[in-house]
This record gives C-alpha cells, sequence and structure tokens, in this order.
C-alpha cells in the first residue's frame, strides 16, 4: 500500500522554513482535527522556536534530516529558497513523506521531472503551494467559465505592478537578496517569482499555453544601500492551446504609488473576455481599484458578484485544506506534480523568449 492511500487520523505535518509567509501557511490548519502542525524546522532555532510555541508545535528542529528521519512527520511543506526545492523534494520523497512545495517548482523543467520521478517512485503526493488559483474570486470566477457564463474564453489579460504602503509587510533587503541571485531564485523576483502565480492563473482560468513571447526589461534600484535590479517592466503574450484563445501579462514597478495592503504592496487584476460577457477579479494581496472583488459584465450590465473570503490570507487557508482533503482521500490537487511542471514551463518560456527575443513553445521549454 502507497502513502498515497492510507488515510491517517490525522495528517502530521512539519513546516520547514520560517519566513514570513510561514504566517499564512499555518493558518490552514487551525482547528482540524485531521491535520495538525507537529514539527517546525529552521536553521535559526530561535525563530522555530518561536513558531513552534505559537502554532502549538511539539517538535522544534534546524537540520532537515531530522525531519526526514521523523517517523511521525506525514508531510513536509517545504517553504524555502527555489534552489531547494528540487533536492528536498527528492530527500523527502524518498523518507516516504508527502510533499507541498512553495512556488516557483523548481529552477527548470528538467528538475520538475526530477520531483515527478521521486514521488512517483515512492507512492507519496507531490504538489505545489499556490495561492492565486485558491481566492475565492477566482475560483468564482472559474467555475462561472465553466459554466458558460461569458461563453468561450476569448482573452486573459493580467496585470501587476508594485507600491508602497504605511501598512504592508516590512521585509528588510537581507531577507530578499537570495532573490536577486539567478542561480538561487531562478529568474527574477516579478516576472519569476511572484510571476508564478499570475502563470498559474492563467493556466486555471484559460487552459494550456501553446506558445509565449515576452519583452522583459530591468530597472535598477539602490535599497539599503545595494544596487538591485527589479525584472520590470515587462509585457508577456502567449497563446492558449485553445482555438482563438490569447493571454498578456503586463508587470510595472511602480514604486511611487501608494496602496493599501496587509501583504505585499502589489496590485493584482485580471479580466477574462469570454464571447458574451467579462469577469473582472480586482483584488489579491492589496487593495487597489476601489471596486467589488469579482465583478461580471454581461448583457450590457455591470454587477457585482457577491463571493465571500476576499482577503489573501483566505487563499492559503483554502489551499491548505485542498492539500488536506487529497491526501484523506478527496479532491485532487489543482496543481500536482505534472501541472506545476507545465505552470513553470510556461514561465520559463517567458524569460526564454525575452533573452532570444523569438517565440516560445511551452512544451519545448528544458
Amino acid at each position: 500500500m502507497t502513502r498515497t492511500s492510507r488515510k491517517p487520523d490525522a495528517i502530521r505535518v512539519a513546516i520547514v522554513g520560517c519566513g514570513r509567509i510561514s504566517d499564512l501557511h499555518q493558518l490552514g490548519y487551525r482547528g482540524r482535527e485531521d491535520a495538525r502542525i507537529t514539527a517546525v524546522c529552521d536553521v535559526r532555532k530561535t525563530e522555530a522556536g518561536k513558531k513552534a510555541k505559537t502554532w502549538g508545535a511539539e517538535k522544534i528542529y534546524t537540520d532537515y534530516q531530522q525531519v526526514l528521519e521523523d517517523k511521525d512527520i506525514d508531510l513536509v511543506e517545504l517553504l524555502t529558497p527555489h534552489h531547494l526545492h528540487c533536492p528536498m523534494t527528492i530527500q523527502a520523497a524518498q523518507a516516504g513523506k508527502h510533499i507541498s512545495v512553495q512556488k516557483p517548482m523548481a529552477l527548470s523543467a528538467a528538475e520538475a521531472d526530477e520531483m515527478i520521478t521521486a514521488a512517483n517512485k515512492a507512492g507519496v503526493t507531490l504538489r505545489v503551494y499556490e495561492t492565486f488559483v485558491y481566492y475565492p474570486p477566482a475560483v468564482m470566477a472559474h467555475q462561472m467559465i465553466e459554466a458558460g457564463e461569458i461563453g468561450d474564453v476569448r482573452a486573459v489579460r493580467m496585470h501587476v505592478s508594485t507600491g508602497k504602503s504605511d501598512t504592508a509587510w516590512k521585509i528588510p533587503l537581507s531577507a530578499w537578496l537570495w532573490r536577486f541571485n539567478e542561480k538561487l531564485c531562478g529568474g527574477g523576483p516579478l516576472v519569476f517569482d511572484h510571476g508564478y502565480h499570475l502563470f498559474s492563473l492563467g493556466w486555471y482560468l484559460g487552459g494550456s499555453v501553446d506558445k509565449v513571447f515576452a519583452w522583459i526589461d530591468q530597472t535598477p534600484v539602490k535599497e539599503a544601500g545595494s544596487m538591485v535590479k527589479i525584472d520590470a517592466p515587462a509585457m508577456i503574450m502567449f497563446k492558449f492551446e485553445s482555438p482563438c484563445r490569447y493571454g498578456q501579462l503586463d508587470i510595472e514597478h511602480t514604486p511611487k504609488m501608494r496602496i493599501y495592503s496587509d501583504y505585499y504592496a502589489d496590485d493584482d487584476r485580471i479580466e477574462v473576455v469570454g464571447e458574451k460577457g467579462i469577469l473582472f477579479i480586482n483584488r489579491y494581496t492589496a487593495k487597489t481599484v476601489d471596486l467589488p472583488e469579482l465583478m461580471l459584465f454581461k448583457d450590457g450590465k455591470t454587477i457585482p458578484i457577491p463571493v465571500g473570503g476576499v482577503e489573501w490570507h483566505d487563499s492559503f487557508t483554502a489551499c491548505t485544506h485542498g492539500l488536506i482533503e487529497q491526501l484523506m482521500g478527496g479532491k485532487p490537487a489543482r496543481l500536482d506534480g505534472p501541472t506545476g511542471k507545465a505552470v513553470l514551463q510556461f514561465t520559463l518560456a517567458a524569460l526564454q523568449s525575452s533573452r532570444t527575443g523569438k517565440e516560445v513553445h511551452v512544451k519545448d521549454v528544458k
């Protein structure tokens, strides 16, 4: 019997990596009887101890190998820098642990293949932790598209811009520096890192993508005495595999734009154009335009679509609940290994196109 077919009374989880985002990851385990955080792992023992105390975890580790040797652990949540995703996933699979790995899945499609193969060989579950496809307004939009509310989709338009905020998370540059090292992060902080959210959403709302063409500029930015480059402005165009269906993603670095957010000061908005209507998703991590989170234009009228759970942290809770249901024998993950790889190839195709100045077929990306 494989680990994926086993239905434990309660899934015992180890959170690996105690950065800021871990505070949102733990939300989905609150009040659950079928899953709980058993262990916390971070090279910073003091930080791991603080998180363990807050979350009610019994065990504190500073060495990932200790987590893998702990037979009480069923699932590892990997919240580590991108270059560690592949080796840590393979090690977890070999140790018989289920894996939830933060986006982006890996640095290359070849790494993704290694991760998928290791999970399949061990009979464990591998899924990519990606919240935008679990954000309730996006889920409602997807359901409306599937129900034919706007007819056949013709275009998916996505927008991102940065900003400043008095209420957003205060994250020192030192915590971000590895994201500007391509060997560690795999790509820039906006197109590759944050962009994986949007590429996932494009796949979720429009389906598989055939080819991509992109322009990605570089903007020098001086932060805390260090000069780094932001991968923006950028314009990424793509053609879905479905006929007569196209998409675009624009990304701007706009640090003087004041944005209200409890998290990151990013303006993320989506527009899905169908044959007989348009869906607008007006919010993700931040509050920008003063409009309902989800709107429908149809029959000459624009109406708000009521939906609960519109805070970004609600998408983390939903994402974690989806994983628990999967492991307990319920619904499949929205981003399993192969789907996570397809989104990664979509993302990498944009980087490759910008470097070469040529159109790139997603399935050719290695």
